[in-house]
């Protein structure tokens, strides 16, 4: 009653494709991908570096943030510097026990330099700048100011000047402190 099929034969199992000599890849050929990838990458490396100075710091202007510390206390601004060095922040702030100018600069030899003019009281200033584990070390003379130096936290050194109506203090590389005491200079 029921129609039942004829059993049929299953056709053999096919051979598996195989590759022509030319359709393999080699060696050759993924080098020759990498350099397509790697060459456009290269030409905009070289383009975002040289024509667009992109490794230069990125400058900020300080002027508004000077200005808002100018009405709480003398600021020493930095004069004849060069072009070599960039304000790459600045922020003012008041608070309850005084007012703090902070100015980011980065060095001709592309090293930070943190600029610090505060009204704070120097005995809670300096361990807060310098660190808890800061020692004077000695003294550097600009002109008619003795700065005292400081070794700060680990690789760093500060000049700290302190005034009657405010406190300096300059951190940087304890590596190489020319550019320290050329800032401290032209204040």
């Amino acid at each position: 009653m029921g129609f039942v099929e004829p059993a049929s034969e299953s056709p053999a199992p096919a051979a598996s494709p195989r590759l022509a000599a030319r359709e393999e890849r080699r060696p050759r050929d993924m080098i020759l991908s990498l350099l397509v990838l790697l060459v456009p990458i290269a030409l905009f490396l070289t383009f975002y570096r040289v024509v667009l100075d992109g490794d230069k710091p990125i400058s900020v202007d300080p002027t508004s943030s000077i200005e808002l510390a100018t009405r709480e206390f003398p600021v020493a601004q930095p004069t004849g510097l060069g072009d070599g060095w960039h304000v790459t922040s600045a922020n003012f702030r008041r608070e309850d026990t005084g007012a703090t100018l902070r100015l980011g600069y980065v060095d001709p030899d592309d090293k930070p330099i943190l600029l610090v003019q505060s009204t704070i009281a120097p005995a809670t200033l300096v361990p807060a700048e310098v660190g808890a584990e800061g020692q004077r070390t000695g003294a550097y003379r600009s002109g008619e100011r003795t700065w005292m130096r400081y070794t700060g936290r680990e690789s760093e050194t500060a000049l700290i000047l302190t005034e009657q109506t405010r406190t300096i203090v300059i951190i940087g590389n304890s590596a190489d402190t020319t550019n320290l005491e050329k800032l401290a200079a032209s204040l």
